[in-house]
């Protein structure tokens, strides 16, 4: 969903007045009411001042986060307000705002070009069906099923990343969900999956948090699956019927211990984005973030969906090298728009050093069509910046859509 990537509280304050100027409009004109042009221009300038004091107070508030940063041994830490939620403490963070969302409308082509062709689509990323193994012990097993949706098959527990099965990734709106639609469909769905144990989030958006496949996956799971979220999420997920002693939320560098699988190990950590799920009053009121799962014998490391920072490389340090990695590779055109948020393949190739991932595979791209790149490009723009870093694609693969991969890794005590 295109508007869920690019808007700042500041955006959300000139919606609200612009919202209630449509209302006022809409009443006075049905009742044949003229509507001053004064009470135009006052509503106008109330939400540019409002959005310029927004601005002008969080960019003191992340100068002195991003000052924690200076050097990289420092942890990373995302302070929170009230008022504003939580913030990026990360140098090359930029809050979108209203010019931000009026540049990319209107300077930037959407060079997508998907294929209105199903026959092309079937060709070009096709969708296999999975084939599921056991629980996997001695090595490391990948399913991707599409977007940012993975199955993790390691030491024995079944692990799945921000499960999103749905059509359309977006708010329901009087019984309707809008929002973006998938133009690939999901590999599975939620009654073919073998017994998931634990499922990651990292943060609220629609196209990585989806309330029906939540609560499809409580109902086939019902106790034995647990949720780990980032902090300021648990009520959501009681409230969608999730029991509360199966919800563990956490904050940035925080570690749970997996119920029911002694050796197993979660770490919630850094991740360069922001969280929303309604466009007025949560705008980064819950925390976002990358994970960390610790095994007796494997590590898997989820970036989630990130601009890139300098926490990689402290979450390599400090839990790597990693097995396996989950990397974003897509919906990262325009640049000047998206390198807050998302990383570019060349980005993504830098985050693989930086956790010290023995194998990566690239994620977020080739569902749902959220920038403007090419709809096959970023596979393309991986393989060019792996060339440039003589890293072979065997190291940073890409699966298509329900296609899983075993990654053969030497047995070996991991430690915490």
């Amino acid at each position: 969903m295109l508007y869920m990537h690019c808007v700042s509280s500041s955006q959300m304050i000139w919606w609200w007045i612009r919202r209630t100027l449509y209302l006022s409009l809409g009443r006075n004109l049905t009742r044949k009411r003229v509507v001053p042009i004064t009470t135009v221009a006052t509503v106008t300038a109330a939400a540019v001042i409002a959005s310029k004091k927004f601005d002008s107070e969080n960019s003191g508030q992340d100068k002195q986060s991003k000052e924690v940063m200076a050097d990289n041994s420092t942890p990373s830490v995302c302070k929170y307000s009230k008022m504003w939620g939580f913030s990026n403490p990360f140098e090359n963070w930029r809050e979108p705002n209203l010019m931000t969302v009026v540049k990319w409308k209107t300077k930037y082509t959407n060079e997508t070009n998907l294929p209105e062709d199903k026959k092309i689509l079937d060709e070009k990323l096709p969708v296999l069906t999975p084939s599921f193994k056991p629980n996997a012990h001695n090595d490391v097993c990948v399913t991707w099923i599409g977007h940012a949706t993975t199955l993790v098959q390691m030491d024995g527990v079944n692990i799945l990343t921000d499960p999103v099965f749905s059509d359309t990734a977006g708010p329901s709106i009087c019984g309707t969900v809008v929002g973006d639609k998938r133009y690939r469909p999901p590999a599975c769905k939620v009654g073919d999956l073998p017994d998931i144990h634990a499922v990651v989030i990292s943060h609220s958006h629609y196209d990585h948090l989806d309330s029906q496949s939540v609560h499809d996956l409580h109902e086939r799971f019902k106790e034995n699956i647990h949720w780990f979220v980032p902090k300021n999420l648990k009520s959501w997920f009681t409230g969608c019927g999730c029991r509360k002693e199966n919800v563990h939320e956490m904050d940035w560098w925080e570690e749970k211990d997996m119920p029911g699988h002694p050796g197993v190990k979660l770490a919630f950590t850094p991740a360069q984005h922001w969280s929303a799920r309604n466009i007025v009053f949560d705008k980064n009121k819950t925390l976002w973030g990358s994970w960390c799962v610790i095994g007796p014998k494997h590590r898997f490391h989820f970036a989630g969906d990130t601009g890139y920072c300098e926490a990689f490389k402290q979450i390599g340090e400090k839990y790597g090298p990693f097995d396996l990695a989950a990397i974003p590779i897509g919906a990262y055109l325009p640049r000047p728009i998206m390198e807050p948020q998302h990383v570019d393949p060349a980005q993504a190739v830098l985050i693989h050093q930086d956790v010290q991932a023995k194998k990566s595979v690239g994620i977020h791209w080739g569902t749902f069509a959220l920038a403007y790149e090419y709809y096959l490009q970023p596979p393309q723009d991986l393989k060019k910046a792996l060339e440039e870093k003589q890293i072979s694609e065997e190291e940073f693969f890409v699966l298509k859509h329900g296609e899983s991969r075993n990654v053969s890794t030497e047995d070996g005590q991991s430690k915490l």
